[in-house]
């Protein structure tokens, strides 16, 4: 439910004008967040994401992750991938730059098994998640290696131009762990209240959107069994504005 103030004019008997006020009119309610602030919502996979953009090596990266509760970016589908790549991650700023890429550590590494002539091996998911995830392709190696090191890390790389990201146009690297890098992490929707505050799974809330007065429980990510308070306009007020944040909150604009 949400208030909607609707007054008509109309002509009554002996030319008077009467008033009407309709109140509370019922309209859908827009869940507009999913994720907190600075994350990006994926439907396909009821995903956030973000790019930190300052430089950490992969373990480190792996601990930022998890104190957001979330991971090092896996992926489960080419569309995933494809909308990781769309996205604006302020890929302007000129550090961790080569060739006009941007690199950022994800959620796989590269396990070395023969090191003859070219260096062997395959990708592993670094932290198990799901069972769908898919693996990159034969890597790119660049760093300067020790025979010592069996496992490298991945560093998605992605282009600073829009339209070659747009085309899916990306590159993967096998790199050495302990470099520093940007880094993605991924974590499950969440349920987000009006004040952008994160609300646990069970909790009873009001979402972002356009409804203060609405109270829902946060399941799965989601506002589920939303009860709506309907207000009644303020008493000897004719003109004033609602509070968008708090329920059943008026500012009266007379004189």
């Amino acid at each position: 439910g949400k208030e909607n103030v609707d007054s008509r004019h109309n002509r009554g008997r002996g030319g008077e004008t009467t008033r009407f006020h309709t109140l509370n009119v019922a309209q859908p309610v827009r869940f507009s967040r999913k994720c907190p602030t600075g994350w990006h919502h994926y439907e396909g996979t009821a995903s956030c994401y973000r790019v930190y953009l300052n430089g950490e090596n992969y373990w480190d990266a792996v601990q930022t992750c998890q104190r957001v509760n979330g991971s090092l970016a896996t992926f489960t589908a080419d569309q995933e991938l494809r909308f990781i790549l769309a996205q604006d991650w302020d890929l302007e700023e000129k550090t961790f730059l080569r060739m006009g890429q941007r690199g950022f550590w994800v959620g796989y590494q590269y396990v070395i098994t023969n090191r003859n002539h070219s260096l062997e091996g395959h990708w592993e998911v670094a932290y198990k998640g799901s069972s769908e995830v898919f693996l990159p392709p034969d890597p790119i190696f660049r760093s300067a290696m020790t025979e010592k090191e069996n496992v490298l890390c991945a560093q998605l790389q992605c282009f600073l131009l829009p339209t070659l990201r747009h085309h899916g146009l990306h590159s993967w690297y096998a790199e050495n762990c302990y470099e520093k890098s940007s880094f993605l992490c991924k974590r499950s929707q969440t349920c987000v209240d009006i004040k952008d505050n994160i609300v646990d799974e069970g909790y009873y809330f009001t979402p972002k959107g356009n409804d203060p007065c609405l109270s829902c429980t946060c399941h799965n990510g989601e506002p589920e069994m939303c009860v709506a308070a309907l207000c009644e306009r303020p008493q000897g007020c004719q003109q004033y504005l609602k509070d968008p944040k708090e329920c059943c909150k008026f500012t009266c604009l007379d004189p």
